[in-house]
This record gives structure tokens, sequence and C-alpha cells, in this order.
């Protein structure tokens, strides 16, 4: 069983999509969870678990070109999970050049792969379909990974899609860095430990290096797009200041493989041999601070139209929008330097800073 979890980005919308700009992304306590096991064909439920989305897909995967087929051809099928599983295969074969027999042993024994994820990424249906007001408490009254529902277009089930009313925690990548992190410990590629110890530390470090580029990879595929990927990165490692890939590190290679046809097993030594050029430094709210969201109540909205009308923007008034970017850039890194003064001052003035939090909590936001 591998985890992950959702992300706010704090700071940094938008400009982090270019480097050098960098975002503050806060990883949440809503997870995705991805259990590994071998196929068999009386595989029994686990106990106390229910099917997150009550749909099972089925492949085959052919190990000649590490491509997945779909058995039902399911208009359901869940890119990032597909990419997730040939990325991680591919990434396999690579790391197992001259002993495959022990890999293949366990691919030939089938996956079964069973995806759980928090009730805080979509919330909104469940609740509504209980007639309850949308609130943190009534979210609590929900039974925990509540199977999201189907809608079907015919009376036999055919067509049928996700209902989702998605929070913007994002679900994908965490969901896909689970699906990763799991497969990749399962073959043997990487080993996760359940808890962090010193002596460890580097060892994992690289074990999360490889999880970060193969999802980051199977990610950017499954979405179509070579995004800033501050959602992989903090679904790996937590809370942090992220700052951009280069996006060539990827895009020729999903270039190769989306456009000229090559076989991924040609496309993997490359990526895992591309200069991930990323930077990523801790960070964390000062004690007593909490983030609070709120949901609009319309639903959110789609990135991908957001990001477009925006590059709209900067491309119709390309000197507003640098100086905009600019303002934007430098109240960032004041806002960061704040955040970890503060960080600093609990740790020299602990109960003078309590005592100022408490006094500044009785205030409304105008104050």
């Amino acid at each position: 069983v591998a985890s992950a979890p959702g992300k706010v980005l704090m700071i940094g919308g938008y400009l982090v999509l270019k480097r050098p700009n960098a975002g503050i992304v806060l990883s949440t306590n809503a997870r995705f969870y991805a259990i590994i096991q071998p196929f068999t064909t009386n595989s029994t439920p686990i106990p106390g678990l229910r099917p997150y989305f009550i749909l099972s897909l089925s492949y085959y995967l052919l190990l000649l070109f590490l491509h997945l087929y779909d058995f039902l051809f399911c208009e359901s099928r869940n890119p990032f999970v597909e990419q997730a599983v040939q990325y991680v295969v591919a990434a396999a074969h690579v790391t197992f050049d001259k002993n495959k027999d022990v890999l293949h042993k366990l691919l030939l024994q089938g996956l079964d792969i069973t995806i759980l994820g928090c009730n805080d990424f979509y919330y909104r249906n469940q609740i509504e379909a209980r007639g309850l007001p949308l609130t943190p408490k009534s979210l609590d009254t929900l039974p925990h990974f509540t199977s999201i529902t189907l809608n079907a277009e015919d009376s036999n089930g055919e067509g049928c899609k996700p209902e989702v009313a998605k929070t913007g925690l994002g679900s994908s990548a965490a969901m896909t860095t689970a699906v990763v992190a799991g497969l990749l410990h399962y073959l043997g590629v990487v080993n996760l430990p359940s808890s962090t110890n010193h002596q460890q530390e580097k060892k994992d470090c690289v074990d999360l290096d490889m999880v970060h580029i193969i999802a980051q990879s199977a990610h950017c595929i499954a979405q179509g797009k070579v995004g800033s990927g501050f959602d992989v990165s903090s679904a790996v490692s937590g809370s942090q200041c992220y700052v951009q890939f280069s996006p060539e590190v990827i895009f020729f290679s999903s270039h190769s493989v989306t456009e000229n046809g090559l076989p991924l097993q040609e496309v993997i030594v490359d990526i895992l041999k591309g200069k991930w050029d990323h930077e990523r430094t801790k960070f964390s709210l000062p004690p007593l601070m909490n983030l609070l969201l709120g949901e609009p109540g319309s639903g959110g909205s789609s990135t991908p139209s957001m990001v477009g009308a925006v590059k709209k923007w900067q491309k119709s008034d390309p000197q507003k929008s640098l100086e905009t970017w600019k303002k934007l850039t430098e109240a960032n890194l004041a806002l960061e330097a704040h955040f970890t003064m503060l960080s600093k001052l609990t740790e020299e003035h602990w109960d003078v800073y309590k005592c100022m939090i408490k006094s500044c909590s009785m205030f409304k936001s105008e104050k």
C-alpha cells in the first residue's frame, strides 16, 4: 500500500508555470491510496474497504512493447492509471536490464490495483445526494472512501462515466503518484520504508527521485501537456517551495512516444537520465497557523481554460503583464520571507509568539 497527499498552491498561481518563478505548495491531509496485489480470478475484497470507483477495468500488457490494451474498450478508461502502469513497467525493464526473470514472474501473476481516495477530493455529489448542507460537519458524516457514483447513459450501463465535482486538491497527481510509488515498490525497483530513519535517508532520496520522475512523466503524458509539476512534486515530497523543471526534459521524450511512435522502452532511458533541474526547498506554515479552504459553491473552474485566458492576456499586453508579474513575484517573495521570519521567531521567543497569535486570533480579518 502506498499513499500520496493532495495539494494547495498557496502562492505562485500562474507564475509557477515559468522558471525561475517559485510557488509555495502545501500538502494536505487528504490522500490517495494504491493497493497492489497479485491478480487471481478468485480474489476476495479487502476487508472493510469498498471499491472507490464503482468501476473495474481489465487490461492485458504486451511485454514486447510495454503497452496496455483495454479488454472492454471502456469509455471510462483512466489515462493517469494507464500511463502510470506503462511507465513503471518500462522503468523496471531498464532497471533489471540483465535479470528480468523476477520481474516477469511478478508481472505474469497479474496486477490487481485498488485505488482509494479521501472524501475531501470529490465530496460535493455525495453530500448533496444525502440532502445535507455543504459543510465540514456533513463531510465528516460520510463513510471513509465513499464510492464515486457512475452516470450510466443507457440501461445496460454502457457509456458510463464517473460523476465528480472536483475540489481542486490535485486528485490526478496524488492518484498517479500513489499508483507509481506502489507499483515501483511492488516490482522491487525502489524500497519505500514505512518510517524514516537517518541511515536510510540518502537511499530514500534516490528512491523518491525515481518515484517523482516516473509520476511526473506519466502525469504529463496523461493530461496531454507539460504543466508546472508542482502538484506531483508535493505528492512525492510534501510541502515545499517549488521551481519548475525545464519543460524540455519531458517534452522531447513525450513527443517521441505520442507523435513519432517510438516504443516507450526506447524513451524511458532518456527520461530517467534527463536533467531534472526542478528546485524544491522545505516549507511549512509557522506554528499555530492553519490554512482553511472555502468552496465558492459553483463547483470550481477549469484550469486549462483559466491558464489559456491568462496567456491570451499576456500576449495582448506584454508590457503590462510583465509589470504585473514582477509585482506579484516581489509580493510572493516578501510573503515567503515573512513566514520564514515568523517560524524563526517561534524558536527564539515561543511564549511571546504564542501570546501574539492568540491575541491576533481574536480580531476579525479587517483588523
